[in-house]
């Protein structure tokens, strides 16, 4: 399955002020590369405190949320809650059809996929303001390679960088 993390951050590396910031600063064009990314995708895959900031379900796509509260349950068949490893996240989508998922934050939720090397490709905004202080796109020291695969300008100011994950052999 591949695994495309896809966030925005601004030019000093974050992607909120504090968890609870709604995604509206990131411009037009990087809010319609995500939609289409993730409903090509079929799945996007976040944390709790990301699906309440977004606040309601994304349609044509699976809102996979990653949380360890058991009473967080949904009737609708295109929002899961659950408590599983990354690694039981993208068996169970595998074993739905899906080949492809987006993880859209945050920074606890692509820690984890990052450590346990399940993330393939990195896709950026870099958004042309400054947070000073905030969150970060990853919440533990990491030590991951990239290679650079595309650059775009997708919008005034904001630069599109997609990445691959280098796999490290041990």
């Amino acid at each position: 399955m591949k695994v495309i993390l896809l966030m925005a951050v601004t030019a000093d590396g974050m992607i909120a002020r504090n968890s609870m910031q709604l995604v509206d600063w990131t411009g037009k064009a990087d809010k319609q590369y995500f939609v289409d990314v993730t409903r090509k995708a079929g799945a996007m895959i976040m944390g709790s405190k990301t699906f309440d900031t977004i606040g309601k379900v994304l349609p044509d796509r699976k809102n996979i949320v990653m949380t360890r509260n058991k009473k967080r349950t949904s009737q609708n068949t295109d929002l899961i809650f659950t408590d599983q490893t990354p690694k039981q996240v993208l068996k169970e989508l595998e074993a739905q059809g899906l080949t492809c998922a987006t993880l859209v934050g945050g920074s606890v939720v692509n820690t984890l996929f990052l450590q346990e090397n399940l993330v393939d490709e990195i896709h950026l905004t870099i958004v042309p303001r400054f947070f000073g202080k905030g969150m970060s796109l990853f919440n533990e020291i990491l030590d991951t390679r990239l290679e650079l695969m595309e650059v775009k300008k997708i919008d005034e100011g904001h630069v599109l960088l997609i990445y691959r994950v280098k796999k490290e052999s041990y």
